[in-house]
């Protein structure tokens, strides 16, 4: 492979190489000297796929030449050009391309005005006026498709490793088949299907266990075919190396220029408005929570905005004092010429993904496109841009790089041999906007009211038709159409530095391909500023960390003689048996855990007590107390739970999980302004932090650290105290997520590693010792208690959960879903069940989000697993079809290609420490059979 060095290759002034096809510039018309000639009037030059130019004129002439335009150049063989030539082409252009652009409103209010005209912006122009909302505006500060779309790859595959984005990419690919015949406009959607390759037995792993959650999507195809297969599909391919593919059979790649126009085309015929050349100048917010959006024609009332600028959406974010996280980053593909092996196939070859070599590669035309994803130390950011985008950039590209991508390069030339002698006819490097993890933003922005983005996604092209439908659905109905926690915005805060976003988008670019594993962590950028007062010494005793919500929370910890570090697998890996250790050490003795990652905010105010009740379908504690409750969407799913204390009447502490801390937060907030309650919110995530201490002996290490009453009748289950332990003054509350006995310890921040130094001191007697996140996950599921973010989210609704019991319908007043929750009882079809199983054999265990399947059938999902190292068996919760939600029922879950026989068993598996209680003040107690089948007697 090299490049053409002959008259179809230009080298351009400015951002990058264009090498002109053949097909745009026939071998007859021509010559060198009239490109040559033409370069002086046009060097700075944008390269269009599928055949489409744009030239930008440099300092003499002003705007865009059309297509057209070009051709007319490129018909008139062997002409000296002059400055007349192009005044006259300029002419014709502004007669045959013109594009609108903003002028005065008559009316100047919008319901919802869209920032941005890429893919992503005119998929959610076209999906909001498709609802039915009128006076939809989108502003594209250049022309559609100018930034990242335009020159983007257009890769469109269903695969996706984040689990809840396969609804999207869903979406997506069926759209595309659709909006061609409802636009009238083509968009060029080939679908060869997709072939991920496995060159390394831990890859073959790695797509058993992609396969085993995705049999719940099973109505996109996918599976795993072996070499014979992959070689008649791509007979181009080298296959010495291939020991499986995972095939996507149907998807492919698309025109996202073409897709763009498709989706304003839509946007207009359903009643939108798109202005091009449009930029916007600032934004305000009004007190009634719309938004003045200034424009140079004037300003815009909006009800709501929509940041969809790409790589822009820093400088829009800017305008009302937050930083976007999101980071441009250089990305580079080349195109080659004609191979006459592929042309000589007479069809189209699959898009291959060679995951090792950390490239794809598709055909385009009768060439190939090669995109590698360089490691950390051969990329590039625009690390400048953080800044701002330089003025006047839109379609422009960067100054290509082959030296960066060789490697990579080389590695396709050996998995496509054809590709060896063929022609670099075009290098194209070109900005892409990613977020700190490439999923993108898709939501309400936290802390703003009626401010909504959707950007950052590394897979614009593809997610696009999904996230507009998504986002539009939220807007429409008010609540998210199903769960997409993976790219709310409220996953960050201002914990997210530049630096952690410089460091984590470089290790997220590079690791593109990388192998994913279950309990995936990345190390860039960490620690952050969320570190408890506790982590250098829990540290210093084996602790290892995982992030949650910035924060550093230790998962397990590792003491002599344990493998430490993190030791990525399939199947049970070093942490197995600490975590067994330190189960026993919390069912038997007493454990600490660090639950300061939780979130924490207090609610008071005249009116608190009546926004409490109206969002939380729960009843609320009394004074003094704590519970947990429920608030529930409009159509009656599972939004948030919280932990709430009641400090006074109108007065209460909130916690959270930690990934749900903005989230919740942002909720309670939207649901104050909109009903004019008159309340605080107070965020206190960052000031208070909280050790837990649980097991049997955990009361009598507290009671040596405090002259208070602990006993059982003086500080019952779910109440709350202010203590003195050893000095530290702390807010405690008797709750414990394992279903032991145990005391959440809220405190000062300051005084963490002194409350964390003496409860190890108190307890050292009692054989007190740490636990972390992956010990607990396990005993809150033996214990029969749910989680959010699994088995509590917008998929599922209260009664499906199992919570029957903490939906309240007689108390005080209506709440947030109330209305529809009797229909929704009576017309259930699936519930959550409790599976045990056996796959100890082949040391594996249940994660969640497994397929489960019933007579050849996938008729559920888990949504957490792992082993109980109580009653020595594999556990998941799962939610299943009514039919076989009875105890004693099988089905199989499937994990590493293997489908493990299940059982339904009665929660919970083991009591919880209020559990036992009760059941000891009615003389009354549980027996287990051999089964594990529970007998209550008394």
């Amino acid at each position: 492979m090299y490049i053409c060095t002959h008259k179809h290759n230009i080298r351009c002034a400015g951002f990058y190489s264009l090498q002109l096809q053949e097909h745009i510039w026939p071998e007859n018309i021509v010559h060198s000297d009239d490109l040559s000639e033409f370069c002086t009037f046009f060097p700075t030059m944008a390269f269009m796929r599928r055949g489409s130019i744009l030239l930008k004129n440099s300092l003499s002439f002003e705007g865009w030449v059309s297509e057209n335009a070009l051709r007319t150049i490129a018909t008139q063989s062997k002409k000296q050009w002059t400055s007349a030539d192009v005044n006259n082409i300029r002419s014709e252009k502004s007669k045959s391309y013109s594009t609108k652009g903003l002028q005065k409103r008559v009316k100047d209010d919008a319901d919802t005005v869209i920032i941005g005209g890429g893919a992503l912006g005119t998929s959610t122009a076209y999906h909001l006026a498709k609802a039915g909302m009128k006076d939809v505006v989108l502003l594209e500060k250049s022309e559609l498709t100018a930034g990242a779309t335009w020159h983007a790859a257009g890769l469109a595959t269903f695969y996706q490793p984040i689990i809840n984005m396969k609804k999207i990419t869903r979406t997506s690919l069926s759209l595309y088949k659709e909006i061609a015949e409802e636009t009238g406009q083509q968009v060029g959607f080939h679908k060869p299907g997709t072939i991920r390759l496995a060159t390394t037995p831990t890859r073959v792993d790695e797509m058993r266990y992609q396969m085993q959650r995705h049999g719940w999507h099973s109505n996109m195809p996918q599976r795993i075919i072996g070499p014979e297969e992959i070689h008649q599909l791509h007979p181009l391919l080298n296959m010495e190396k291939i020991l499986a593919g995972l095939y996507m059979e149907g998807d492919g790649h698309i025109d996202p220029y073409s897709l763009t126009q498709a989706y304003a085309i839509g946007a207009r015929k359903y009643g939108a408005e798109i202005y091009q050349h449009s930029p916007v100048l600032g934004l305000k917010q009004t007190s009634d929570g719309k938004w003045d959006v200034e424009t140079q024609h004037g300003t815009i009332r909006a009800n709501r905005v929509i940041n969809a600028a790409g790589f822009w959406s820093r400088e829009v974010g800017e305008m009302i004092g937050i930083e976007v996280p999101m980071m441009t980053m250089q990305h580079q593909y080349i195109v080659t010429s004609t191979v006459p092996e592929l042309k000589k196939l007479g069809r189209e070859v699959p898009v291959v993904r060679d995951l090792d070599g950390s490239y794809y590669v598709r055909q385009e035309r009768s060439g190939l496109l090669v995109g590698p994803y360089e490691n950390q130390e051969n990329m590039i950011q625009q690390n400048s841009w953080l800044k701002g985008v330089p003025p006047g950039f839109g379609r422009e590209l960067f100054e290509s790089d082959l030296d960066r991508i060789s490697e990579h390069l080389e590695v396709a030339m050996e998995m496509v041999p054809a590709l060896q002698t063929a022609d670099i006819q075009t290098v194209v490097c070109g900005p892409y906007p990613y977020s700190p993890d490439a999923a993108g933003l898709a939501g309400p922005y936290p802390g703003l009211r009626n401010y909504w983005i959707i950007n950052g996604c590394s897979g614009g092209i593809v997610w696009s038709g999904g996230l507009g439908k998504y986002l539009t659905d939220w807007i429409v109905s008010g609540e998210p159409p199903h769960d997409l926690i993976e790219l709310d915005p409220a996953r960050y805060g201002k914990w997210l530095t530049k630096e952690y976003l410089t460091a984590k988008t470089r290790e997220t670019y590079s690791f593109n391909n990388k192998q994913l594993f279950p309990f995936e962590e990345r190390f860039a950028g960490r620690p952050t500023e969320r570190i408890s007062g506790a982590y250098q010494k829990m540290k210093d005793r084996g602790a290892e960390f995982g992030l949650r919500a910035g924060w550093e929370q230790p998962n397990w910890f590792a003491l002599p003689p344990d493998e430490k570090g993190y030791k990525p697998s399939y199947h049970r890996t070093n942490w197995f048996k600490p975590v067994g250790r330190e189960c026993r050490i919390v069912m038997n003795n007493a454990g600490i855990i660090d639950l300061t990652s939780s979130g924490k905010f207090e609610i008071h105010g005249k009116d608190a007590r009546a926004l409490m009740d109206y969002l939380c379908a729960t009843e609320l504690p009394q004074v003094g107390d704590s519970g947990v409750a429920y608030m529930l969407t409009p159509s009656g799913k599972i939004y948030g739970e919280l932990t709430i204390c009641r400090l006074a009447k109108d007065h209460f502490f909130c916690v959270s999980a930690a990934a749900a801390e903005l989230h919740h937060i942002r909720w309670i907030e939207d649901h104050a302004f909109q009903g004019n309650f008159d309340v605080q919110i107070t965020n206190i995530t960052d000031d208070r932090a909280c050790l837990g201490i649980a097991g049997p002996k955990s009361r009598e290490v507290l009671q040596l650290m405090t002259e208070k009453n602990l006993s059982h009748n003086s500080f019952l289950p779910g109440s709350t105290k202010s203590l003195s332990l050893d000095g530290i003054p702390v807010f405690a509350i008797r709750a414990s997520s394992t279903g032991e006995l145990g005391y959440e310890l809220y405190h000062d921040k300051q005084h963490t590693a002194k409350l964390y130094d003496a409860l190890l001191s108190a307890g050292d007697s009692y054989g007190i010792g740490d636990f972390g996140s992956y010990a607990a996950n396990t005993m809150r599921m033996e214990k029969g208690y749910r989680t959010w973010g699994r088995e509590l989210t917008v998929d599922y609704n209260p009664f499906e959960a199992g919570l029957d019991e903490d939906i309240h319908f007689d108390k005080d007043g209506d709440f947030i879903g109330k209305v529809v929750l009797p229909k929704l009882k009576e017309n259930l079809s699936r519930k959550l069940v409790l599976l045990k199983l056996d796959s100890s054999d082949d040391n594996v265990d249940p994660a969640g989000y497994e397929s489960v399947w019933s007579e050849s059938k996938v008729v559920g999902n888990t949504t957490s697993g792992g082993y109980s190292y109580s009653t020595k068996q594999g556990i998941a919760y799962a939610y299943l079809p009514l039919n076989l939600t009875s105890v004693g029922s099988t089905v199989e879950v499937e994990m590493m290609g293997n489908h493990y026989t299940a059982t339904v068993i009665q929660e919970p598996l083991l009591e919880s420490d209020k559990l036992r209680k009760k059941l000891d003040k009615e003389d009354r107690y549980y027996s287990y059979d051999d089964h594990n089948t529970r007998t209550l007697y008394g």
